[in-house]
């Protein structure tokens, strides 16, 4: 039987971190990473360096910047391989919203959005193989004043509480501390 565990945090609160703590350097792991290159954006790519680097060698890394690529992923995923860690879901669900192009709530982008979550939340209850997702929290500040930036949030907190449903252990971490919530 598997097992998943969500970490969440919000931003620099060391939730990526204390995920890939969570499974051992000595073992093979299967990072996913949700992020989508950006050549314009040299400050996104040292990001993305930051976490290769901080990589064990033996991990494999696998791209899902396609918001169906994860799916896929976890769904191939059986209880003989190695553990899956995805990086994270607040860069995958903005990928899903930018290609349904829902940033403006328009009802049909939307619907589009909510049924690859959905796909998502079954693909995480099926996975069968050990499973760390990181996501941010973002649902504890202020109310964004733009419109996107609370499409965002409300949809990111759907996605994690949807998750958290289908995961054995929650964990938040808060100024690099991990709180257990499950």
């Amino acid at each position: 039987m598997s097992h998943r565990t969500l970490v969440l945090g919000g931003a620099r609160s060391g939730k990526s971190a204390h995920a890939e703590g969570l499974l051992s350097a000595e073992e093979p792991v299967t990072y996913v990473a949700t992020s989508r290159p950006a050549p314009d954006d040299a400050e996104w790519t040292e990001r993305i360096a930051a976490h290769v680097a901080r990589r064990p060698r033996g991990w494999r890394t696998v791209e899902a910047g396609e918001p169906d690529d994860l799916r896929t992923t976890l769904s191939a995923a059986t209880g003989t391989d190695p553990a899956l860690l995805v990086d994270d879901l607040a860069t995958w669900l903005t990928g899903a919203l930018d290609d349904a192009v829902a940033w403006e709530r328009d009802p049909a982008a939307l619907e589009v959005v909510s049924e690859r979550r959905e796909a998502l939340v079954g693909a995480v209850a099926d996975c069968s193989a050990r499973l760390v997702l990181v996501s941010a929290e973002v649902g504890l500040g202020i109310v964004p004043s733009t419109r996107s930036g609370r499409l965002f949030r409300d949809e990111l907190g759907a996605l994690n509480a949807s998750l958290a449903e289908s995961c054995d252990e929650v964990l938040l971490l808060v100024a690099g501390v991990p709180l257990r919530l499950r």
